[in-house]
């Protein structure tokens, strides 16, 4: 049998939901295995990163190939599923490999999981410490006797920071994620968050030191990951100033397409001018800002403890997009205790007016450990019990309407949230109720169809020109002008019906002109697609996860 000083004694592995996350918890467990394990530790530990598409089997053959005596799994809302499996899979073709769970998912309500029932030992919390300190004793003794360990919260300054484990095919391929605090001081009762105490801020300068190290190595898309990036505007200022300085030229002007793209989550009603003449000067696809609105109902947000300013909401949001070139991206969620379809329809056009480039319209879901649960026999909340334990009804919307916005939220995400669809998109949502006129396109959407995935773009080009000419009576001219300027723009070459004729003219019009073009332009043209590609899935991906 090796030694454990030349082989792998443990591996590190997480399910991703894509390739293109790399996992910031696994790299800090990594980083703090000699600190907190004993000297050593860090040689014998491998990383592995999979996606939840891969096959468990696959997964597991390659796991048992390291031989490995301790596998941590990351364990997360959108991994449980298919990580059980593995699991499953492991212990009865190794049960002497011990297995170790961590994350979220994980850390409460570990006595109704399966997945905790099959694993010998579960890291509850904050792993950085006693992930280690178990791997020792797992692998030198003495054996640990508690299978639940509650995981040690160290002062950030005991902390190895982790972006040295990033590779160089991470810095080239991958979204990278950092932060510069952990926790939060809000107490939204939807999220695990709400739990922290407070937020815990790194020391500045340490940290501005890695995220130059990672800049140098190549780096250029960050995602920070702190719940509340503008709480404290003197860190905010300093990182907003590093990244806006690696976005200009020798001459000291801003690049108008620099190379690299940063991602925050902002407070909503926190917006100081020291922030606003920074952000101002960020060059377009630069910068993107996720902002959590959550519900614009004052009874409903006090009723969830959020406090959040509505009046300087909307005036900061207003300044994002009239004002400066940041994505904005704001977050609303269906479902509270107490939310009518009415009062969120009300809320949904606010923002809607308010234009920022995005609304992400999430469905609520009851996460483990946090204090919605308050609410669940006040107001009849039911929850669907298989991840991602999606709200299903509650005492002010029936499980029929439930279904219908669901819906409603799938296709904003198909058709606004493309970006393909700007003109029609208006169209579509104007005049009157914004959410209401989504909505009755939705309910026809599903009669007509009986699908909400698996649309080809020529296919929902079609059916949304049938319902702006058909129930919505539009004029043909202006259905068929703002979908042939949003088609054209999308840069598809497929062709509609609704458009054939049209298209078909204007190919005929452009025959020997695009020939004169050539293989180099043609070439030229490829390579600034992908590029644009690999940065808008940059960018969804920063938004989604």
């Amino acid at each position: 049998m090796p030694s454990p000083a030349s082989s792998t004694s443990i591996v590190l592995a997480t399910l991703n939901a894509k390739y293109i996350h790399a996992s910031l918890g696994l790299r800090y467990l990594l980083a703090n295995m000699d600190t907190h394990g004993g000297a050593g530790l860090r040689k014998v530990t491998q990383l592995r990163e999979f996606v939840i598409q891969q096959s468990p089997n696959l997964i597991v053959e390659q796991l048992l190939a390291l031989e490995p005596r301790v596998i941590g799994l990351g364990i997360y809302i959108w991994n449980v599923v298919e990580t059980t499996q593995v699991v499953r899979l492991l212990k009865t073709l190794r049960p002497d490999i011990r297995i170790v769970l961590g994350g979220p998912e994980v850390s409460f309500e570990t006595d109704s999981q399966e997945i905790c029932r099959l694993a010998d030992h579960i890291v509850t919390g904050w792993g950085d410490v006693s992930f280690p300190k178990l791997c020792r004793a797992l692998l030198d003794g003495p054996q640990p006797l508690m299978k639940i360990i509650a995981g040690e919260q160290p002062p950030l300054a005991e902390l190895n920071l982790p972006y040295t484990e990033y590779t160089d095919e991470d810095l080239a391929k991958r979204l990278l994620y950092v932060e510069a605090s952990r926790g939060c001081p809000f107490k939204c009762e939807f999220c695990l968050s709400s739990l922290d105490k407070t937020a815990w801020a790194f020391e500045l300068d340490r940290f501005m030191v890695e995220m130059d190290s990672l800049y140098q190595r190549g780096a250029r898309n960050f995602k920070f990951v702190d719940r509340t990036f503008n709480l404290k505007i003197d860190f905010s200022v300093r990182i907003l100033q590093f990244f806006l300085d690696r976005m200009k030229d020798q001459s000291g002007q801003v690049l108008a397409a620099p190379d690299v793209f940063v991602h925050f989550e902002v407070v909503p009603d926190s917006l100081p001018d020291r922030l606003k003449v920074l952000i101002a000067q960020f060059p377009a696809g630069s910068l993107q800002f996720e902002v959590g609105i959550q519900s614009f109902n004052p009874e409903v947000q006090q009723r969830i403890s959020r406090k959040q300013d509505n009046l300087k909401t909307a005036d900061n949001l207003r300044w994002l997009v009239s004002q400066s070139q940041a994505h904005v991206h704001a977050d609303l969620i269906f479902g509270l205790p107490g939310e009518t379809v009415e009062s969120f329809a009300n809320g949904f056009d606010q923002l809607y007016a308010l234009a920022p480039h995005e609304i992400q319209f999430g469905i609520l879901k009851r996460l483990r450990g946090t204090p919605i649960t308050r609410h669940t026999a006040g107001y009849a909340m039911l929850y669907d019990p298989q991840t991602p334990y999606t709200i299903m009804q509650n005492s002010s919307v029936d499980f029929v309407a439930m279904q219908r916005v669901k819906r409603f939220a799938r296709y904003w995400e198909m058709l606004a949230n493309s970006g393909r669809f700007a003109r029609a998109l208006k169209l579509l949502l104007e005049p009157g109720s914004a959410f209401f006129n989504f909505l009755g396109f939705s309910d026809w959407l599903w009669l007509t169809t009986g699908k909400t995935h698996e649309f080809a773009l020529e296919k929902l080009v079609d059916l949304l020109h049938a319902h702006l000419t058909g129930p919505r009576d539009l004029a043909l001219d202006t259905v068929n002008a703002a979908l042939m300027e949003d088609y054209r723009n999308s840069g598809a070459r497929g062709r509609p019906q609704c458009l054939a004729e049209l298209l078909s003219g204007q190919r005929q019009a452009a025959t020997g002109v695009a020939a004169k073009s050539g293989s180099e332009r043609q070439s030229r043209h490829v390579q600034q697609n992908q590029h644009s590609q690999h940065r808008d899935e940059i960018q969804k991906a920063a938004a989604a996860a």
